[in-house]
């Protein structure tokens, strides 16, 4: 990253609820960097909500699992890291396309992938994303 990043971490349980705490904390570094254009902010911020979503959706294991989501930007790009502890996801990337036009669901991953430069996942104990975006500049 290039400048001291701004950053924001959102953690709860797998819940529909800390989606919105990531909305809001996406609002909030918006307020506190400067320049990040228009699509920058809407297809990292579509980025992440698919994917927080699909977690907080598909997170398997015994209880609720938690969930924590670290947010960063600086002049360079835009980083999101979400960590569960959840049973590691069964999920491969490079198999992801966007379902048909009359498909209900199965587009979040694919929408993300578009959006970003990099989506990762790892396994281990729980599931790791990682999601970056470059910053595009401003016209």
């Amino acid at each position: 990253m290039g400048s001291d990043p701004v950053v924001r971490e959102v953690t709860g349980p797998a819940e529909l609820a800390l989606v919105d705490a990531v909305h809001d904390a996406l609002d909030q570094i918006w307020r506190d960097v400067p320049g990040v254009t228009d699509e920058d902010r809407m297809l990292f911020a579509l980025a992440v909500s698919e994917v927080a979503t699909n977690v907080v959706e598909h997170a398997a294991g015994d209880g609720r699992p938690t969930v924590s989501i670290r947010l960063s930007a600086d002049d360079t790009e835009l980083v999101a890291v979400m960590s569960d502890d959840a049973d590691p996801a069964l999920i491969r990337l490079d198999e992801v396309t966007m379902p048909g036009a009359d498909a209900e669901s199965g587009r979040g991953l694919a929408l993300a992938l578009a959006a970003l430069d990099e989506l990762r996942h790892e396994t281990d104990d729980g599931n790791v994303w990682i999601l970056r975006r470059k910053r595009r500049p401003s016209a």
